[in-house]
């Protein structure tokens, strides 16, 4: 279990001009769980310890290591308040029950992550769309009819005034203490750094927290290349604003660069350019060129912390999300290795076995696996940013829906890339038919972190197009699913070209449309789905980690 970094709730409504709403969004106090809640279910995660061979590494660099984990813990407070209260700590220690606790831990509050959000906590009621960015009373209505300039900002609260008016408070006002200790730990970090121009980024990422203001930072991490110790840290991803998706959660990853395997993966980044111009859509939907700096490299993730660690864990990076800096640098792709065989051996390996016919289950492999999340990353980069409607950017323009659609994308994209690129003799000896397999199981995986979320709506939009489309088939007496090679090439290239076309519009009727309609489980999916859970396989990973597993805590 995480060790959490204690804060004050008072400061943070003091920063905040002796707000109303310090604790909007708050649930109600813990009561033994009822027959209409769901119950705790910690045992749908398998336990991973991160921990690594720190031998290798100088007396510096672990004292750098160590530091970056204490700023990591900074954020995964911060993304506890966000997700449910400035009073948290107080709650969880109020449960009582050690099964209850633990489940609450994994997911950041009384609602189940992988459940479609149900409280698993009686008198709790359903998980505000907003989360805590927003007062727990504020309409959409009120929200949209109020004038406040910034108030679609990804760097702020919404809260209210002693006048009951709503109000913007930045992040960097409304958790002024906290942002200012992170800061610090960053930048004593940097000078243990054996990189000068990953020291410097700490120092301008230590800037960022304090500020609000990522870019230039964000700018200078795509340059940095001679590190093997980094850290990803910040306000980053905007999922858990279910209301709007505008505001970002925080969250942090200490990595250690994989050598070996980073050699390996250095040379796909240069084909994005080629792959942009053969996308399979018209030419005004591919006319941004990506970013010719991209890189792609192999790490061991040795913490999680904030939004990373909530619910399902990722197992790779695309960033920054910043749309100009894309459009100028492009994005690193960051490949989570350990966290990636951890998933593979103690979930989709078993998952395979369950539900994927008996003459394809060889065609589930590591490799495979390791290729189709990563070229869901480098597919990120792909398509367009900003809509050729007039409607802003794709993000701005696909509002809820947008974290969806981008996801459901780069699966698409990726696979559509592995296709191209294996077409073109660059994939190696591995069959075609590996990716295509391993990716069929890596739905039923992805597909269980529930239909409520970015990752899993757009799962559910692709496993149903699949479906239609005779991709695959599912044999009624084994209960199992074979893929349909050919079926599955054209399926890969029509959806491709459709969510393509959906983001380059800023087409939000079209996208919600695609996802009310194929965004959902239905009752035969569902009951294969419950039976890997009769098998007793686990749903995703939760990670025993810190210093003590790290060796560091005595240092």
């Amino acid at each position: 279990m995480i060790a959490k970094y204690s804060m004050h709730a008072a400061l943070a409504c003091l920063a905040a001009f002796s707000l109303t709403a310090c604790d909007a969004g708050r649930p109600p106090e813990v009561t033994v769980a009822a027959p209409e809640t769901s119950e705790p279910r910690p045992e749908i995660y398998a336990e991973f310890t991160l921990t690594a061979d720190l031998s290798y590494y100088t007396e510096d660099q672990r004292t750098m290591i160590a530091l970056l984990v204490e700023a990591a813990q900074i954020m995964d407070d911060l993304f506890w308040r966000q997700a449910y209260g400035d009073d948290y700590e107080a709650w969880l220690a109020g449960i009582g029950v050690a099964e209850t606790r633990l489940f609450a831990d994994q997911n950041y509050g009384p609602w189940d992550r992988m459940d479609d959000n149900k409280p698993f906590i009686a008198g709790v009621g359903p998980k505000p769309l907003g989360a805590n960015f927003y007062p727990a009373d504020m309409s959409k209505e009120e929200f949209e009819a109020a004038y406040l300039p910034g108030k679609t900002g990804q760097y702020s609260l919404i809260r209210r005034n002693p006048a009951g008016e709503l109000i913007v408070v930045p992040y960097h006002v409304a958790y002024a203490t906290e942002l200012s200790a992170a800061a610090e730990l960053l930048r004593r970090a940097a000078d243990y750094s054996e990189s000068a121009d990953f020291a410097n980024y700490l120092k301008l990422r230590a800037n960022a927290l304090v500020s609000d203001e990522y870019q230039l930072s964000d700018l200078y991490w795509m340059d940095v290349k001679d590190n093997e110790i980094d850290v990803v840290i910040g306000a980053i991803e905007t999922y858990e604003d279910a209301l709007y998706g505008y505001r970002a959660g925080y969250e942090a990853y200490v990595l250690l660069k994989d050598l070996d395997w980073s050699a390996r993966l250095a040379r796909f980044a240069t084909f994005l350019p080629e792959l942009q111009e053969n996308l399979p859509v018209d030419e005004e939907y591919k006319q941004e060129s990506p970013g010719s700096d991209s890189d792609l490299n192999a790490y061991d993730v040795i913490y999680y912390a904030g939004h990373s660690n909530a619910g399902g864990k990722t197992i790779a990076i695309n960033l920054p999300n910043d749309e100009q800096v894309q459009l100028q640098k492009g994005t690193r792709r960051l490949q989570l290795k350990n966290a990636m065989q951890a998933k593979f051996e103690k979930i989709l390996a078993p998952i395979a076995a369950e539900l994927i016919d008996d003459s394809q289950q060889k065609h589930v492999t590591f490799d495979a696996f390791f290729a189709d999340v990563m070229f869901h990353e480098v597919a990120h980069g792909l398509g367009i940013k900003n809509t050729i409607t007039g409607k802003g950017t794709v993000r701005e323009a696909l509002l809820d829906l947008a974290s969806s659609m981008e996801e459901g994308k780069a699966d698409i994209l990726g696979l559509y890339m592995i296709t191209e690129l294996h077409d073109d003799g660059e994939m190696g000896e591995v069959e075609l038919a590996d990716y295509y397999v391993t990716f069929m199981a890596g739905i039923f995986r992805s597909v269980r972190f529930g239909a409520s979320e970015a990752h899993g709506k757009a799962n559910m939009v692709r496993f149903n197009y699949f479906q239609d489309a005779g991709a695959f088939v599912r044999d009624a007496e084994s209960g199992k699913y074979k893929v349909d090679f050919d079926r599955m090439r054209s399926a890969i290239y029509s959806l491709s070209r459709e969510l393509l076309v959906l983001q380059g519009n800023g087409d939000y009727a079209g996208a919600l449309e695609l996802t009310n309609t194929k965004g959902i489980v239905d009752r035969q999916l569902q009951a294969d789905l419950d039976r890997l859970t009769v098998a007793d396989i686990p749903v995703d990973i939760t990670f025993n980690q810190g210093l003590a597993e790290l060796g560091l805590d005595k240092e």
